[in-house]
């Protein structure tokens, strides 16, 4: 098959298309042919040697795929021919991948690949930031950074779901007016005004209950000024590039709390957790409560440009890569 492999780790995240050994599937994982990969912020650090996490050289990046099960392990609870959407710990940018039970769902027959590409990573971090970590309570503010991107825009469609008011950050006037299209209640052009100033104008100076910053650097600490007495600041990641220090007697004077969210260690942690997360997420869509944001669609062989787009910030919502032979903009 072919698939995308990291053979050295490069500050430019070289990657090549390489033809390798198809999987085989053993326990209760299943083989799968990828019809749809996500591709996440993380994939562009992962190839950099930046991320928290580190694989053994030589590997296949990706962590989000959807597709039909093509041969289930002896223990895998999933058919020859079921579709199937899943996080996995490597190997998405291919044209197979063993999918492992948990952290994986059937795809009811009248979702699209495309909606099903959009759920496994960027819905469940958005989810567990906002319901078991900040405990979020229907008529809080939230302040949600990034809000035309994966994780921002989940955010902003869950938050509201649950009765908060959402205010969301997003760069340039186009980005800005998605986040409205998306749910939410104001929306501010971090480009043009200062964070602070604007969160102060939007809640009438009493500040915001939580914020979900899947950004960080210096848009973290300028979340600490925006919260409210008890707030909470959910870190779900640095897109913007650095790791901030946080100025502890911010979070003393004003009772507050900072909490991290790294969903892909629930498999580890939480896998009970992980299973609720799934179904409840799959529901929401049925329901016709959240719908993935999908713009920026690559074939496999665009990989390397969908990484490029995507760590310029030229992306919207959640980034998506299709088999070779499928069209895409």
């Amino acid at each position: 098959m072919q698939a995308w492999v990291v053979e050295n780790l490069t500050a430019a995240g070289t990657m090549a298309l390489r033809d390798i050994p198809v999987p085989q599937p053993a326990g209760d994982a299943c083989l799968l042919r990828v019809e749809a990969a996500g591709v996440n912020f993380l994939d562009t650090l992962m190839l950099r040697g930046q991320y928290q996490v580190k694989p053994k050289l030589p590997f296949t990046p990706g962590i989000e795929v959807v597709g039909t099960v093509v041969e289930p392990g002896p223990d895998s609870p999933y058919a020859a021919g079921e579709r199937v959407a899943a996080m996995v710990d490597l190997g998405g940018y291919a044209e197979y991948a063993l999918v492992p039970r948990l952290a994986s769902a059937r795809v009811p027959e009248d979702m699209t690949i495309r909606d099903a590409a959009g759920l496994p990573i960027v819905y469940p971090t958005a989810f567990v930031a906002l319901r078991h970590r900040a405990q979020l309570q229907a008529g809080e503010t939230v302040l949600v950074h990034a809000g035309a991107g994966g994780v921002g825009s989940a955010a902003i469609q869950l938050a509201k779901h649950w009765g908060a008011r959402v205010i969301a950050t997003a760069g340039g006037a186009a980005k800005v007016a998605l986040c409205r299209q998306l749910g939410a209640d104001a929306a501010i052009d971090y480009r043009a005004e200062p964070l602070a100033e604007a969160v102060r104008r939007e809640t009438g100076g009493c500040g915001v209950d939580v914020v979900i910053d899947p950004v960080g650097g210096e848009v973290t600490r300028d979340s600490l000024r925006a919260l409210a007495w008890g707030g909470r600041l959910v870190i779900v990641g640095f897109a913007g590039g650095s790791i901030p220090e946080l100025p502890a007697n911010r979070l003393l004077l004003k009772n507050a709390a900072a909490l991290g969210v790294y969903w892909g260690a629930y498999r580890d942690h939480h896998p009970d957790i992980v299973a609720t997360v799934f179904r409840e997420i799959f529901d929401l869509h049925r329901a016709g409560v959240i719908r993935p944001l999908v713009r920026d669609v690559f074939r496999l062989d665009q990989a390397e440009h969908a990484l490029a787009a995507i760590a310029a910030r030229e992306t919207v919502g959640k980034v998506v890569l299709l088999p070779f032979g499928e069209n895409a903009p």
